[in-house]
């Protein structure tokens, strides 16, 4: 058994929802020396989320980020108290704790084996271009 840890960062984005597989793969090409493992992603933000979805149709990433920002809107301090960066810092928080900032995915015969309309997504829930940063951990047996 192996471990491996990497961390990386994202191309800055603003808000939205957007397919991230590749730039994943392309930053950890040593999932292909896996037979048989497990990829842990954890992106160190407290106003984006990680999460596996459509990975074909970009209408649905645009729909996901009209939902949530329908689910949790922005607020000018009428609602939410923290709102020290704006207004979309505190709607940012609630929607990376309702998605989650992790992922774990499988690793079968050296590629992430996602279902075949599966792709991962990074949802960013500021408007202000962030660059996030992601700690990969790799566990599994090599060839």
């Amino acid at each position: 058994m192996s471990w491996e840890q990497t961390k990386f960062s994202f191309s800055p984005r603003s808000r939205g929802c957007y397919l991230v597989t590749d730039e994943v793969l392309k930053n950890l090409p040593q999932i292909k020396d896996y037979k048989v493992g497990v990829l842990h992603l954890f992106l160190q933000h407290t106003s984006a989320a990680l999460s596996l979805n459509e990975n074909w149709d970009p209408d649905v990433r645009t729909d996901m980020t009209t939902a949530l920002n329908n689910v949790v809107p922005d607020d000018d301090g009428k609602i939410f108290v923290h709102i020290d960066e704006g207004p979309d810092d505190m709607s940012g928080h609630a929607k990376s704790s309702l998605i989650g900032v992790s992922l774990s995915i499988p690793i079968t015969n050296g590629r992430l084996a996602t279902g075949t309309w599966q792709g991962i997504w990074l949802l960013e829930f500021r408007d202000y271009r962030h660059t996030r940063h992601c700690v990969a951990t790799i566990n599994g047996a090599k060839y």
